[in-house]
């Protein structure tokens, strides 16, 4: 009996542990967070209720969009290291149970967000469809597929601005902005570091298609932009979000901190300066978020 129980106690974990992996828990927390930073921008008060359904609704819709992924890349991810220990190419998961987990997760996100409002759930649907079904068979043709996994990948920010207010305006425009430019020097960063397994798997990442002065040039371009857009809020053109001008100095020196290791790419272009860019993108994001958030509610 005992033995029984430690088998089902083993198998349960080892199904959470799979159900993580083809959901990519930590990234879906992240684009969670990233939600609920704008849904705080949008808020006088917060109305717990709404907060619960958004985090909800948005882990079941990003959860669904990995495991949509996974299910038409299994065969791909079996080529590269990085990915052969997922739950499909290991042969731990079945391809109709990982079918069954997005479509199931697609039902309650749709569901969950359509409480809140219906442009909530529009944006999330479509975010959805064009992850699963059109960046994803894109990244073996072009490289311009990053161009278009930017703008599911932009709409977690303005969601929860989206979610809170039920409008589309400047405000989540914006939102909108600094997340779609921020993921060109973060995932080229990505692809740039593990250009070998892309490249074994089919998969065009890099603008240039290649670890040289173009790619690195251009990651410096749009971190430049990234940069400029998240200090829009301080010159008061940007409607109800604002900055002020202690959270734009800060904003500003994360954004120099960011710049410099864009740069530092460029120079070097080496697979550790990759390494370290990668790092800065994700700091510089999560602190402007931060900052945006506090000043709203303790510096203004």
């Amino acid at each position: 009996m005992r033995q029984n129980d430690t088998l089902t106690s083993a198998n349960s974990r080892l199904s959470l542990s799979d159900f993580s992996q083809l959901t990519k828990f930590r990234l879906s927390i992240t684009v969670v967070v990233s939600s609920i930073a704008g849904y705080f921008l949008a808020v006088e008060t917060v109305h717990y209720p709404t907060l619960l359904l958004l985090v909800i609704g948005g882990y079941a819709m990003v959860g669904a969009s990995n495991a949509f992924n996974q299910v038409f890349e299994k065969d791909l991810d079996k080529l590269m290291l990085r990915t052969q220990n997922r739950p499909l190419p290991a042969g731990r998961m079945q391809p109709n149970t990982a079918l069954f987990i997005g479509v199931t997760l697609t039902l309650i996100g749709i569901g969950t967000l359509y409480v809140i409002n219906l442009k909530t759930a529009f944006f999330a649907s479509f975010s959805i469809f064009l992850y699963a079904c059109v960046y994803t068979p894109l990244k073996q043709k072009t490289s311009l597929s990053v161009f278009v996994g930017a703008f599911p990948g932009a709409i977690p920010f303005m969601l929860g601005w989206v979610a809170a207010t039920n409008e589309f305006g400047i405000e989540p425009g914006v939102l909108f902005m600094i997340q779609f430019f921020w993921q060109f020097p973060h995932f080229w960063a990505i692809g740039w570091l593990m250009h070998d397994q892309y490249q074994a798997a089919g998969f065009k990442m890099l603008p240039s298609g290649a670890r040289d002065h173009s790619t690195a040039f251009q990651t410096v371009f749009y971190t430049l932009w990234t940069v400029v857009i998240s200090l829009l809020p301080a010159f008061l053109y940007t409607g109800a979000l604002i900055l002020s001008l202690s959270a734009a100095i800060v904003v500003g020196l994360l954004g120099l901190f960011f710049l410099f290791y864009a740069l530092r790419l460029m120079f070097l272009k080496t697979d550790q300066a990759a390494r370290f860019l990668i790092r800065a993108s994700i700091l510089y994001i999560t602190g402007i978020q931060l900052v945006y958030v506090l000043d709203k509610f303790f510096i203004q």
